[in-house]
């Protein structure tokens, strides 16, 4: 039986991004796993591409920055002293912290800083996602489709071996 992608199945896609020119920005090595079906666990623009699809089936999604990553937000850029971090620091390392504008009691505002440059005694740290700004084509190809199980759709996303109960 060859199931379709439709709302409250686990989908398995195979896929690969690259920007306009063909440059590859993910060559995908692992499949992409998600509960299909308005839970936010993909982008809304190749979920709607492959509702429907059977195994097998493809799918070219070209996405603007809007769509994928959002733009480029330079207010997410923050220029620190260097003697805050860790002796061994590299380009690519990445931090937990709050914006500069954040409330102290909200947890929600915590973002990932990636290290983006380090020069004498400062370091450039970027929260933007290392594809804002950027256009992406999505090529995908479904691998699997099974039914969700009803854990799954309560909790709105996959639970595979390794989950922890969110309860």
């Amino acid at each position: 039986m060859n199931m379709q992608v439709a709302k409250n199945t686990v989908v398995t896609l195979d896929y690969s991004v690259t920007n306009p020119d063909g440059e590859v920005v993910d060559a995908g090595h692992e499949p992409l796993v998600y509960l299909h079906g308005g839970y936010d666990d993909i982008f809304p623009l190749i979920e709607e591409a492959v509702h429907g699809k059977k195994i097998g089936e493809s799918v070219v999604v070209k996405m603007q920055p809007d769509d994928a990553f959002g733009e480029y937000d330079a207010t997410l850029v923050q220029v620190e002293k260097r003697h805050q971090f860790p002796e061994e620091l590299q380009v690519g390392m990445e931090f937990e912290g709050l914006p500069e504008d954040a409330d102290d009691d909200d947890d929600d505002d915590v973002l990932i800083y990636r290290v983006t440059d380090i020069a004498d005694d400062k370091v450039v740290l970027d929260a933007n996602h290392p594809l804002a700004g950027m256009a992406l084509v999505f090529t995908c190809t479904v691998t699997g489709v099974r039914p969700a199980t009803a854990e799954e759709i309560r909790h709105g996303h996959l639970h595979d071996e390794t989950c922890e109960d969110d309860e």
